[in-house]
């Protein structure tokens, strides 16, 4: 298998978040408004999601500038992120190398719709446990960030799978946990989370399921 990678946590840490209160706060009713994963899910009411995740020049150029540097992006090189969202990472990438071929897909048809105008073009609606419409190796890196944890197990075979054929590197970051403490956070902050796993299960995971790619987990301490 790949490389355990930290290029997201730093980004993930900078939020404070009360994990009780979501917990309580009518959840089931919530984890089913942010399953619909639009506008309530992404510009809604916090406790629906991400309450207002709006475009901020620079957030996410730390990331994309490191995933350019790990895996020596040039000009002309494709990359493709799986379950992209508003593609804030994808536009920060093609702003530090304007000529990389970029594509990205989602479920969501809000957020596809807030992308910045020039990413726009370079995006679709497809789910990330479907097969994807690639040939195998059609990509210099696949990415998904944030999006694996909310497939159920059998998708999660398809998926990764997936990301295999079609990417000569992967990256995959998702939600895990390394003790009760982050368990217990995890599981009161997830909203559209449908697979609850420590590392050592996802990294077992990755191997029963043929994944080579790189990985990174964020956790809720």
């Amino acid at each position: 298998m790949g490389r355990l990678l930290d290029i997201v946590t730093p980004l993930h840490r900078a939020t404070k978040r009360d994990y009780l209160a979501r917990m309580v706060d009518d959840k089931v009713h919530c984890m089913l408004k942010a399953k619909e994963y639009e506008k309530d899910y992404w510009d809604g009411d916090r406790r629906y999601g991400y309450g207002g995740y709006k475009f901020i020049e620079g957030r996410w150029a730390p990331v994309a500038q490191a995933l350019i540097d790990i895996y020596g992006l040039k000009d002309g090189d494709k990359v493709l992120d799986v379950g992209c969202g508003k593609a804030f990472l994808l536009y920060e990438m093609k702003k530090i190398l304007p000529g990389l071929n970029v594509t990205g897909f989602d479920i969501s048809h809000h957020g596809l719709a807030e992308a910045r105008d020039n990413i726009k073009p370079y995006l679709f609606h497809y789910r990330a446990q479907d097969r994807y419409p690639f040939g195998d190796k059609s990509f210099d890196l696949v990415i998904s960030l944030g999006t694996f944890h909310n497939l159920r197990l059998f998708e999660l075979q398809t998926a990764l799978g997936e990301v295999e054929r079609v990417g000569k590197n992967k990256y995959v970051m998702l939600e895990s946990y390394r003790n009760e403490l982050e368990q217990f956070n995890l599981q009161c902050w997830a909203l559209t989370a449908e697979s609850f796993f420590d590392t050592a299960e996802w990294i077992w995971l990755y191997n029963h399921f043929g994944y080579t790619g790189d990985y990174e987990f964020i956790y809720f301490e």
